[in-house]
């Protein structure tokens, strides 16, 4: 009894087990020895051998993708998996050119009432501000708003108009809101086309990267190109203004379809050492698409030409059901091994690589397994880890603190520029925005290189916040010294101060969220990775939805939803260190794996400092330890787990 007593003790610091129910193939080799030890006597149990693993568990070997198979396959020093990595890269610039083109196609121009004689009345004209201010407060994000309160004064007549002439300053001569005059009452309407591309990528998100998960990354990439196509090109045909925003909404489902299954499969082509250059080189080149948006709307001049171009080079990508395969990773990880075994003859015959030289034997051990049943996971199954559920709720939070703040900063440095600058220029704001983007990016490749994920998430956040809290009070310390007459301070000074902790706030931002959705692709298992992305990127575009909401409203309640964020940053801040690090570390491909990627010191222990946690490893040394000593040397049943 004192025997059994101790056996049941001794799984209290065992892993947690396999998907399939089994222990890892180590940890089932240690237990099936201490129970051996335990029952038979010492002269015999030196001669027996490690029991077979279980009916129900895999190979490890197969499911070391990062350290087994690709190695065996080459990893990016072969041709045929740097032609991969380059078509993922292709498509990038296509999507930066649709994630930004709500910025020519909805851009608010400024109009004037026309005269029934045709001629325009230049002196009665409407700024972009005036048709916001038109719209009454109490006006919902889906449903009609109640009658617009009109602006005091003389402009009250102004909004009673049958024919508007308008001022387009996105390089177009017509747009969406000159198409169906989107002024005075119906600028409302012009609000919700906006949240219609950014609901249909959130939706998109989080039901594509389920189904990523379930039929794999091809299927839903090739499947959004073919919806996006016939969306996207319908756009363009739209009759009214309901029709454009239903059509976005879709587009942008199929759009978030693109962009989460080519994330998840540049992530698991790549080793190690090049997952983040790889995808910073993909972010780039979105961002170039973001820079040469002005010059191809000023070559289209017209708003349906401009939607078609976008959509029309997806029609390359309808290529990629020929050319792309499905992610081998992926196909390992969910136990699909008569698939991955057809791929694996693929790839090196297109290396012309010699299956011969497989040193750790992945073929043989393949062979075993291809009776094996496929076992794959959804999303849900994280709600009963531990560790895991916590880190994807930490990057989520963070992403939407990163995408939300962003716009407060932005708001905030575009309101001097358009008191100092007259008239307003659309390009400065344009490419101030992309500038501030690319320095971002920039500044992201040596500090994660250098701190790592962790530590450069914390550097970016901890800018955030820093610039979040200067501007919400020092700026009006500032503002209220300023009133006194003897002072010496203008508000040119607040103002000068603002736009520097604008311009440093967003480039923080910026690294923020989009190191969260890195940092998601990495410590994500490969079995759920798909749902994990889904997660922060539907978290980024709750926080970018904060624009258009927040213009619906007429920028009230804007210091209030500043101070909020700036809480979050403080929260976050905590939230990080409890990320592990995933810097150079291989991916995790099931939950148990997920599960034990757990945190490390944000920095090394000295030489001779002992941590004051033990690891798990050492948990596990111990108590193997206390098992043997407690059987043959007749300790007793309460000695403690390190043998004192």
């Amino acid at each position: 009894m004192a025997i059994d007593r101790r056996r049941e003790a001794a799984g209290g610091g065992r892993q947690l087990p396999e998907e399939n129910g089994s222990l890892p193939a180590g940890e089932a080799g240690s237990a099936a020895a201490a129970a051996t030890l335990a029952v038979a006597p010492p002269a015999t149990a030196e001669i027996q051998t490690l029991p077979p693993p279980a009916a129900g568990s895999c190979s490890p070997l197969l499911l070391d993708y990062d350290g087994s198979v690709l190695p065996f396959l080459g990893g990016l020093g072969c041709g045929y998996q740097r032609t991969l990595v380059l078509l993922t890269w292709i498509p990038a610039l296509f999507i930066g050119f649709s994630q930004f083109s709500d910025s020519f196609l909805l851009d608010q121009p400024d109009f004037w009432c026309r005269e029934p004689d045709g001629q325009g009345n230049g002196t009665d004209n409407l700024t972009r501000g005036l048709a916001n201010h038109s719209q009454s407060s109490s006006a919902g994000m889906l449903g009609a708003p109640a009658l617009p309160t009109p602006p005091p004064g003389d402009n009250a007549s102004q909004c009673h108009c049958h024919e508007w002439h308008y001022l387009i300053r996105a390089g177009l001569v017509q747009n969406v809101v000159s198409k169906w005059d989107l002024v005075c009452e119906s600028s409302w309407k012009v609000h919700i086309a906006k949240f219609s591309l950014l609901v249909g990528l959130i939706f998109g998100y989080l039901i594509t990267g389920c189904i990523a998960d379930w039929v794999g990354r091809r299927p839903v990439l090739l499947f959004s190109v073919i919806f996006i196509l016939i969306f996207g090109l319908t756009v363009a045909l739209s009759v009214n203004v309901t029709m454009f925003s239903t059509l976005r909404f879709f587009e942008g489902f199929c759009l978030a379809g693109i962009i989460l299954s080519l994330y998840a499969l540049r992530i698991e082509l790549c080793p190690p050492g090049h997952r983040f250059m790889v995808t910073m080189v993909a972010s780039f080149i979105a961002m170039a698409g973001q820079f040469l948006m002005p010059g191809l709307a000023a070559l289209c001049r017209d708003w349906q030409v401009l939607q078609a171009v976008i959509i029309c080079p997806f029609l390359l990508m309808l290529l990629y059901w020929v050319i792309f395969p499905e992610s081998l990773r992926w196909l390992m990880a969910t136990q699909q091994f008569e698939a991955a075994k057809k791929l694996i003859l693929h790839f090196t015959n297109k290396n012309e690589m010699n299956v011969e030289s497989d040193i750790k034997g992945v073929m043989p051990e393949l062979e075993k397994e291809l009776t094996r049943r496929p076992k794959k996971v959804c999303i849900v199954k994280v709600v009963g880890t531990r560790n895991l559920w916590k880190n994807i709720v930490v990057l989520c939070v963070n992403s939407l603190t990163g995408f939300g703040i962003h716009h407060c900063f932005a708001k905030s440095m575009m309101g001097h520029e358009m008191k100092n600058s007259n008239p307003h220029h659309f390009y400065t704001d344009y490419y101030t925005m992309a500038g501030i983007a690319l320095a971002s990016c920039l500044a992201m490749c040596p500090v994660v290189g250098f701190l790592g994920r962790r530590g450069g998430l914390l550097l970016f956040m901890i800018l955030t916040a820093l610039a979040s809290l200067l501007q919400l009070g020092l700026l009006n310390l500032i503002g209220k010294y300023s009133q006194l007459p003897d002072s010496g301070m203008s508000d040119s000074v607040k103002d000068k101060f603002s736009t520097a902790f604008s311009i440093v706030g967003m480039f923080s931002s910026h690294a923020v969220g989009s190191l969260s959705v890195f940092f998601c692709a990495e410590i994500t298992p490969t079995v759920i990775r798909g749902g994990g992305l889904g997660l922060v990127l539907a978290s980024a575009g709750f926080g970018m939805l904060t624009a258009p909401i927040m213009e619906l409203h007429n920028q009230k309640g804007y210091f209030l939803h500043h101070v909020i964020f700036a809480c979050c940053t403080l929260i976050c801040i905590i939230c990080i260190l409890l990320l592990p690090e995933s810097k150079n570390q291989n991916l995790p491909e099931n939950i148990p794996d997920g599960e034990h990627y757990t945190r490390k010191p944000l920095l090394p222990h000295k030489k001779g400092e002992q941590p004051l946690l033990l690891t798990n490893s050492e948990l596990k040394d111990y108590s193997g330890l206390h098992d043997s000593s407690a059987v043959g040397d007749g300790v007793s049943e309460n000695t403690t787990a390190n043998g004192m």
